[in-house]
């Protein structure tokens, strides 16, 4: 795993010198969790949890209107879910981080102004590197476990608007909705899957290369 996050790693660097634009963004993630334990029994009384993300990478222009977007990039996101099981008295709460390769497009819909709206659709392979799960007073390490350390695909749409504050740097703010695909690899193993709202902001910089118009 750590290899192949290296080797994408490198490829987005190598590649980010001929982009055109670059971009960061964090923000909030509101979480919950769909969980199924080993004998295929779901938790349904789970709560969800408010954490961070972040996110960097390129975006390229990939048509002659300039409407569509390429963006390509790395992230870093919080999930966490807790709740109870009164008839058991028991207490649960997850806390895990994913990092993760993103690709996606985004589409100006319409432009107002200075002011673009866009819409926006990406996948995103993202690996467990720290979790924790809590069951009353009790707290497990999930990193390295078979159930939770496999990869998941995150699959996301939303909207964004953005706003030029120079001639080569834009702000934009942004909402988004996910649910993941988790990979496993046990019939009778616990399956965990994640759902997500995104809230953030960040900022969209011209390369010196780059001749585009916010």
């Amino acid at each position: 795993m750590k290899k192949k996050l290296l080797a994408n790693l490198i490829f987005l660097i190598g590649i980010s010198g001929f982009s055109q634009q670059l971009y960061m963004e964090l923000g909030s993630t509101v979480s919950s969790f769909d969980y199924t334990n080993s004998q295929g029994l779901p938790l349904n009384n789970l709560l969800s949890k408010s954490d961070s993300y972040f996110g960097m990478g390129y975006r390229q222009v990939i048509n002659n209107e300039k409407t569509l977007f390429l963006a390509l990039g790395l992230t870093y996101n919080n999930y966490g879910a807790i709740g109870s099981e009164s008839s058991v008295d028991n207490f649960f709460e997850w806390d895990v981080s994913y990092l993760g390769i993103k690709a996606g497009l985004d589409y100006r819909i319409f432009q107002l102004r200075d002011l673009s709206f866009y819409v926006k659709g990406s996948i995103a392979s993202e690996f467990l590197i720290r979790g924790n799960q809590t069951i009353n007073n009790d707290v497990f390490d999930l990193v390295g476990e078979e159930e939770f350390n496999n990869n998941i695909l995150f699959l996301r749409v939303g909207l964004g608007i953005q706003y030029p504050i120079s001639n080569s740097t834009a702000i934009y703010a942004g909402y988004s909705y996910g649910k993941s695909v988790l990979i496993s690899s046990g019939e009778n193993a616990e399956k965990l899957k994640l759902n997500a709202h995104q809230f953030g902001i960040g900022f969209i910089i011209n390369l010196p290369n780059c001749f585009c118009d916010f």
